[in-house]
């Protein structure tokens, strides 16, 4: 859709959505604040209808079309939040409607597109990225004629999305200093950042985008939107290869930094959410309190928010989390060991390289090279991120073969 987003076009789409969407809790986050120095706030969007602040977004586009378009039908491509955010506005609307999610879309976020759209809605599984299920969703608009909803590049979606901001602004009791937000497409940010320069223009705005899927990052040093030649979608909420052609401009324009997150610290980030304040954030969720620990620490006492833009995590991934949070904060950490076949050899490895406290979590027996050696593939865990100088030390004075496998090689992404 053309047309130039502004506030009053967010002070519309609140009217709109007023009766629909929940105006979900500021919060302050005692975790984090101890820990960076400055209050720190949560906007609670996991809370939201559909468990994100997606429905703002479709539900003000799907509302605002004519009586011909409704009746053509509506069709999107999603990760999974839009989808349910669209789904749900068909469903309240009576809208037909079509959703496009790649393959790794979680199941529990496929079930609950499912569960808000009922009959209304069909959901078609296509593809291995959102790029994909997007190109096919655009086809489909186009055989159809169905009416394409826009995830993040349509005035109407980053209006809808941009009402996240409103309410920041309504419940902030002190100066705004800087407001941390998730990247994906850009439509948030865009819409978020639109109404902060016209109601707190002093506000620092901070993008926070997976370092896996760093395209704003890319657009901003290219000058435009540029497709990523590779993509990490384990942030599914925010795994996009381009980010929006409306989007970018109003980012580069407004927009003060847009930080990349280590994967690793977002799910450092998740469990400290989960297990500390009983939040349950999704990757994309984790995204903007994560950069906080980046772009707050030593900036010294303020107002700051982070954005906690969605909640639909499937429980099965939690493992993945865990592996890659103790990753990123040094603690687990993998070799291959090279044994001599003999008797004795693994118990040479545990009494004399191994120390107390460092387990051992993984180990698979590789191959037989020959008749006198055999590879094996062992993890080991560790106490203190510090303890692993003196594991290395005991590694390096062992007659066994043991070379690490350093997290970002080529051989650890066999790993996670």
């Amino acid at each position: 859709m053309s047309g130039t987003l502004n506030a009053d076009g967010i002070e519309q789409a609140a009217r709109r959505l007023e009766p629909v969407v929940r105006r979900t809790a500021l919060e302050e986050n005692q975790r984090l604040s101890e820990l960076l120095g400055s209050r720190i706030l949560l906007k609670r969007e996991d809370s939201q209808v559909c468990r994100s602040y997606k429905v703002r977004g479709a539900f003000n586009l799907v509302s605002s079309l004519t009586d011909e378009e409704q009746r053509r039908g509506v069709v999107c491509a999603s990760a999974g939040n839009h989808g349910q955010g669209v789904a749900f506005a068909c469903r309240r609307l009576g809208i037909r409607g079509r959703v496009f999610v790649p393959s790794n879309t979680p199941r529990q976020k496929r079930e609950r597109i499912a569960a808000f759209g009922g009959d209304m809605v069909e959901l078609v599984v296509v593809g291995s990225t959102y790029d994909e299920a997007s190109a096919a969703a655009h086809w489909d608009s186009e055989r159809t004629g169905a009416v394409y909803v826009h995830p993040f590049d349509d005035v109407r979606t980053m209006a809808g999305q941009g009402t996240v901001a409103r309410e920041i602004t309504q419940q902030c009791d002190t100066a705004l200093d800087t407001v941390v937000v998730p990247v994906g497409g850009g439509g948030l940010i865009g819409g978020i950042a639109v109404w902060l320069r016209a109601h707190s223009p002093h506000t620092r705005i901070v993008g926070a985008e997976p370092a896996g899927a760093a395209s704003m990052g890319a657009a901003l040093e290219h000058g435009g939107p540029v497709a990523l030649p590779e993509l990490d979608s384990f942030v599914d909420g925010a795994a996009v290869g381009k980010v929006g052609e409306r989007a970018f401009p109003l980012v580069k324009e407004l927009v003060d930094e847009v930080v990349a997150v280590d994967e690793g610290a977002v799910c450092t980030e998740m469990l400290d959410l989960y297990q500390t304040d009983g939040i349950i954030a999704e990757p994309a969720g984790a995204l903007a309190s994560a950069a906080a620990r980046q772009v707050v620490s030593g900036t010294g006492p303020g107002t700051v928010v982070c954005v906690v833009s969605g909640g639909n995590n499937d429980v099965s991934r939690y493992a993945d989390v865990v592996e890659r949070s103790l990753v990123h904060v040094g603690l687990r950490h993998y070799f291959l060991v090279t044994f001599p076949q003999q008797p004795g050899a693994l118990r040479h490895f545990l009494d004399e390289v191994l120390d107390k406290g460092e387990d051992i979590v993984a180990f698979e027996y590789v191959k037989k090279n020959n008749r006198e050696t055999g590879p094996a593939l062992v993890g080991i865990e560790l106490e203190r991120p510090q303890d692993l100088d003196s594991l290395l030390r005991r590694m390096g004075d062992s007659p066994l073969s043991i070379e690490r496998i350093a997290p970002g090689s080529p051989w650890f992404s066999f790993l996670l």
